[in-house]
């Protein structure tokens, strides 16, 4: 039983992650809206901006197919599932700190790392069930 919820849980956030492609598609005027939307100001347009906004969308798509593919085999990947854990934990932790450090809102400081770890917990425990192969 845990590992189908594992595998669904897997699912889910790789396809989660992955709807990261809309934002590195999306035209650039969508960007700066969003930004002001979310009260952060002005989005400069120098390219750099663009091409880091777009390059970390890139990678979020990246990761998602990563996590959507080891679920298609957990017992094969368990290894990986359970690094994916402990990525997931340690980058979680990492962005509550990058996120106070440069000033980002308080209710981003909140909403980012502290769900980012939980979810890592949850892939670890439920990595925990799930025998593994011997190849």
């Amino acid at each position: 039983m845990r590992e189908k919820i594992l595998v669904v849980f897997l699912k889910i956030c790789g396809i989660i992650l992955m709807v990261a492609l809309i934002p590195a598609v999306m035209p650039f005027f969508w960007m700066q809206e969003i930004h002001r939307w979310l009260g952060m100001g002005e989005l400069p347009g120098e390219p750099i901006v663009g091409y880091l906004t777009r390059s970390l969308s890139l990678m979020y798509v990246a990761h998602g197919a990563l996590i959507y593919f080891v679920s298609l085999d957990v017992r094969r990947f368990l290894p990986v599932v359970r690094f994916l854990g402990i990525l997931c934990i340690v980058f979680g932790s990492s962005m509550i700190g990058l996120d106070a450090a440069v000033g980002m809102p308080a209710y981003w400081i909140v909403c980012e790392g502290p769900l980012i770890v939980p979810l890592g917990i949850v892939i670890l425990s439920l990595a925990k069930g799930v025998p593994g192969t011997k190849e």
